[in-house]
């Protein structure tokens, strides 16, 4: 069974009896070694339901709008929807991505930082509503192209200060206002920037108010790193926050963008080494003078490393590949295949010594890597995607209410076998 990136028909590999993920990663690596050694990822989608389980059960009263720029597989999509979150898209692409898997336009808001007229024109013309904006020449341009009844939500690079501002020039646009977005960063580790948030929230409501606006949704944004522990310490963070200045008196709905929190741990990415240089140490010369390795993989930031170049820290890989407890490891860098100077996707990490030809896979790789390439430095395609689901996840997934005829109709389940020859491939993490 092989799994299909991108397409409206795409085949999910159903894993049973005793085969597991890593299986699945060994199985794929046999078969590109025997063949062109492109990349690959490999997403099991049994993690985006446990995900959203984590989410119902820590924060009950706050409904997940997926935001689609993190990653657009369409597989994502389609579970995700099927478990009824909302979705924050920022582009046309990505508004009929989301509308051709039949998510109703109550389910969706327009955001981003840059929006063109004609796509705002689209937005409207398809029933979108809700919009985000956050300076005067978008409101302006919302009047201009919107028709007087089309809500927006307000915040992302608006400070507390210019509120005020906003909403009386909204109210002499006609621009109903009807609620408030908190932009937190993806990085945050901090319960009380949440906390900070709901008060801030408070004060622009009640100018809303003020105004003649009835503001009935808050947003608390993003920020969501997929960890339990977060979401325990946000939720007692936020929602003791909620019934002080937001009770269910108000009617206020609350609402959360998150996006990493659902994918990045689904997703596996297998890359190959292509090249390999010793360098000269500059820094920290060893004792033993060992060498220092870069390695050149056939991924990089102008494809599913793009993250790195926004800084997102790429963690080290694990080496696909028979190696003792004891095999020495060495300082290491990783690049991609452009040769460019920027193309560095880990600047030092220790591993065993590799050759031309080996594997490294990168875990957590779902978030912002799923884009066209950013150039075209190489002919090769973006990887493919294979999917995979435990029957065990499969069926808690049912059990939640999903089904496969009424909102899956674009899976094709097929019981995943492995290549009878493929024998001894096995995962090896380095010390």
């Amino acid at each position: 069974m092989k799994g299909i990136a991108d397409e409206p028909q795409y085949s999910v590999g159903l894993l049973e009896g005793g085969t597991a993920l890593c299986d699945v990663i060994d199985n794929h690596i046999y078969e590109q070694t025997l063949s062109e050694k492109n990349a690959f990822f490999v997403a099991d989608l049994g993690v985006i339901m446990r995900q959203h389980v984590r989410w119902r059960t820590h924060m009950a009263r706050i409904r997940p709008y997926y935001t689609v720029r993190c990653n657009s597989s369409p597989a994502v999509i389609e579970v995700l929807a099927a478990l009824g979150t909302g979705f924050i898209c920022t582009n046309k692409s990505e508004l009929e991505l989301v509308q051709s898997h039949g998510i109703p336009s109550e389910d969706i808001i327009y955001s981003g930082v840059c929006k063109q007229v004609s796509q705002i024109k689209y937005a409207a013309k398809n029933g979108i509503d809700v919009l985000v904006c956050d300076n005067e020449a978008e409101l302006l341009l919302v009047c201009f192209t919107s028709s007087p009844d089309d809500e927006i939500s307000m915040t992302f690079g608006c400070s507390l200060k210019d509120c005020r501002h906003l909403l009386e020039r909204a109210k002499e646009l006609g621009v109903q206002v009807v609620g408030v977005r908190s932009h937190i960063s993806s990085s945050c580790e901090d319960d009380q920037v949440y906390v900070h948030a709901i008060s801030d929230a408070r004060c622009v409501f009640d100018m809303g108010e003020e105004i003649g606006f009835n503001m009935k949704i808050l947003d608390i944004g993003g920020g969501f790193s997929g960890s339990e522990t977060q979401l325990e310490l946000i939720n007692s963070a936020v929602m003791s926050m909620v019934d002080l200045y937001f009770p269910p008196s108000t009617g206020v709905s609350l609402i959360a963008e998150p996006g990493s929190f659902f994918v990045s741990s689904a997703f596996t990415l297998a890359v190959n080494v292509i090249s390999k240089e010793v360098v000269a140490r500059d820094h920290d010369p060893s004792p033993n003078d060992e060498p220092e390795f870069q390695y050149y993989m056939n991924e990089g930031v102008y494809g599913s490393f793009a993250s790195k170049l926004s800084e997102t820290l790429i963690a080290a890989p694990s080496v696909h590949k028979n190696t003792s407890l004891d095999a020495p490891v060495f300082s290491s860098s990783l690049w991609g295949p452009s040769g460019d100077d920027l193309d560095q996707v880990v600047e030092h990490c220790l591993l065993p010594e590799l050759n031309i030809g080996d594997w490294l896979m990168f875990s957590h790789a779902g978030a912002y890597s799923l884009g066209q390439p950013l150039c075209t430095a190489t002919d090769s395609p973006p990887p493919p995607v294979y999917y995979v689901i435990s029957s065990r996840d499969w069926f808690e997934m049912q059990d939640t209410g999903v089904s496969h005829e009424a909102t899956l109709k674009n899976f094709s389940l097929v019981p995943y076998f492995l290549n009878s020859c493929q024998t001894e491939a096995a995962l090896s993490v380095p010390a």
